[in-house]
């Protein structure tokens, strides 16, 4: 890895009268300095990943600073560069994080989503669940990713909605299969913890009563803990690196989808206009290279007839 790149992640929730301005003034400050990446601006405030040169990645970061809303924006800081994203993409959407109800965020003083969960340290998240496990109420950890990215990694014992885009989480929380949970403590787990800012809000307004999230997400906790703490696995991410470990020697609890050998490789279909991802190990994927998931396959023999 080159010592001189880095990739930034972050997500800032800020109020934005013109969001549309914001993402031209990142757009043209990610062109001069070099950086690639994803940013999505709404009138919410900020979330992106960019990469490239060590100096213009924290220049970048302090020109962002440097806008009134973004002063208190906090990153993290992952290996990589802008070779990991093939272009860079700034885009100005109606949320963050499109679980398609905007209308149930609001950010409040300070730039806190109101009625987000209590958040949790790494430390605070061990210390909740051995205390509730030796009160006899265990905690339950509740993915608040897309399905397929708990492949490969996840809590220990944790649920894992039936999603496969973050829009399905309406339907999921609103289908009655974890009503048992609304009066039971729950830890929501995401990537970098955005997700969760927004997940708990709609659990919230749906009845769950005890809610908490991980303070700077998975990425954090592992940074704390590595795979020496309660997850267990490796990290999906959404760029060339397809996936983050916290250690040499990670879990492999991935499954490969043709011979079930164990793999932490996620791959997509090969068909270009297809972005599902499965667990295929490299035996598998260097005898077929060419393999297209199930629905396409379906979709072609279709055709066919």
């Amino acid at each position: 890895m080159n010592p001189q790149t880095k990739i930034a992640l972050y997500y800032h929730f800020a109020p934005i009268d013109d969001p549309q301005a914001v993402a031209l003034w990142q757009k043209e400050l990610c062109k001069r300095l070099g950086l690639t990446g994803r940013i999505i601006i709404a009138e919410h405030g900020i979330n992106g990943t960019v990469g490239g040169n060590i100096r213009a990645v924290k220049e970048y970061v302090k020109l962002t600073r440097g806008y009134e809303g973004f002063k208190d924006l906090e990153v993290k800081w992952s290996e990589g560069s802008h070779a990991d994203f093939p272009r860079l993409s700034v885009k100005v959407k109606p949320e963050l994080v499109a679980f398609d109800r905007p209308e149930e965020i609001q950010v409040a003083e300070g730039n806190q989503v109101l009625g987000t969960a209590t958040h949790l340290s790494p430390q605070e998240v061990n210390d909740l669940v051995a205390q509730r496990e030796a009160e006899g109420n265990p905690v339950t950890f509740f993915d608040g990713r897309n399905a397929f990215e708990a492949q490969i990694g996840k809590f220990q014992n944790a649920v894992v909605p039936d999603t496969t885009t973050t829009r399905d989480f309406i339907a999921e929380l609103e289908s009655g299969k974890y009503d048992h949970l609304k009066d039971q403590p729950i830890i929501t787990y995401c990537t970098g913890g955005i997700r969760c800012e927004v997940l708990t809000v709609l659990m919230a307004n749906r009845g769950f009563n005890e809610l908490y999230q991980i303070d700077g997400g998975i990425v954090r906790y592992g940074e704390a803990f590595g795979d020496d703490g309660l997850w267990e696995g490796s990290l999906y991410v959404f760029d060339e690196r397809m996936a983050l470990n916290f250690s040499d020697t990670p879990k492999v609890i991935g499954t490969c989808q043709l011979c079930e050998a164990p793999s932490a490789e996620l791959r997509n279909c090969a068909d270009p206009g297809c972005k599902t991802l499965a667990v295929i190990c490299d035996s598998c994927h260097e005898q077929q290279p060419d393999r297209i998931c199930e629905t396409c396959a379906s979709h072609t023999a279709s055709t066919r007839k």
